[in-house]
């Protein structure tokens, strides 16, 4: 299977091959397993002693004929504290439990679970793989954005790496067309309440641009990643396939020998 080679003016240069994995299947499944399983978590839990402090005093006992007891009395057996006394009679409420006003919750998060899976390694070769098709794979990104795509992710060469951002953006739009307007990364605040709960902006995935270990580029509003250093989170954002991305001839080289 072979590709177009871009220069920095989106001019055809030529054509290059490309790896074998390219043309293989997008397996879905398999790459959502993974993500899923890669997915970095901050440990979180609940208080130690979450629920169990209150003011009221006193500790009920589980016996008959006894003080402060509630055997005998026709209520349930949960968990109480005592607000107040006229001799014998309590005033009891519930507390400590779960079910209770102010009570911890039943089996809460601890931070010492752990949130981690781990993956076969030919499995996640096979998802990297797949999630590379992915990004070469037309279908896949029509229905992840919804529009018509004439161009899937394509070759350049090293001019573009060392372009003006002016002249990077003139080489998307005349590669990519009318599907270049979701290439740049945008920041956006959120609609809805979740603006003040500490997500206040939202972000699209934006133009995943790879590069060899020997090359450097930075853009704004662009992604870039060493080839060597690819991980489903990049290739597939969501865990979906399919991304708009650039690969530079050198890149494309280093996954070539990597998956032979």
């Amino acid at each position: 299977m072979k590709a177009k080679l871009f220069d920095k003016t989106g001019k055809e240069k030529g054509s290059i091959e490309l790896p074998k994995l390219v043309s293989g299947e997008v397996r879905k499944d398999v790459i959502a397993k993974v993500f899923e399983a890669q997915k970095r978590e901050q440990p979180y839990g609940t208080m130690y002693f979450a629920g169990r402090y209150y003011s009221a005093s006193g500790i009920l006992r589980r016996k008959r004929h006894a003080w402060k007891v509630t055997y005998g009395k026709g209520i349930s057996r949960a968990p109480r504290k005592i607000m107040s006394r006229h001799g014998v009679s309590f005033q009891w409420v519930g507390a400590s439990a779960n079910y209770s006003r102010g009570g911890g919750r039943a089996h809460p998060h601890r931070p010492e679970e752990n949130q981690f899976r781990k993956v076969n390694k030919k499995e996640l070769q096979y998802a990297l793989a797949s999630a590379i098709a992915g990004t070469f794979d037309v279908k896949s990104l029509e229905d992840k954005y919804a529009m018509k795509v004439s161009n899937a992710s394509v070759i350049v060469d090293d001019s573009v790496v060392k372009s003006k951002t002016k002249d990077f953006i003139e080489f998307l739009n005349k590669v990519f067309g009318e599907a270049s307007e979701k290439l740049l990364k945008e920041k956006k605040v959120r609609a809805g309440s979740g603006k003040s709960r500490g997500r206040r902006y939202r972000s699209n995935a934006g133009l995943l641009f790879v590069v060899s270990s020997d090359e450097k580029m930075n853009r704004s509003g662009v992604e870039v990643v060493k080839a060597k250093e690819l991980k489903i989170a990049d290739l597939a954002p969501n865990g979906k396939p399919g991304r708009f991305a650039v690969y530079t001839e050198k890149a494309l080289k280093e996954i070539q020998e990597t998956w032979k």
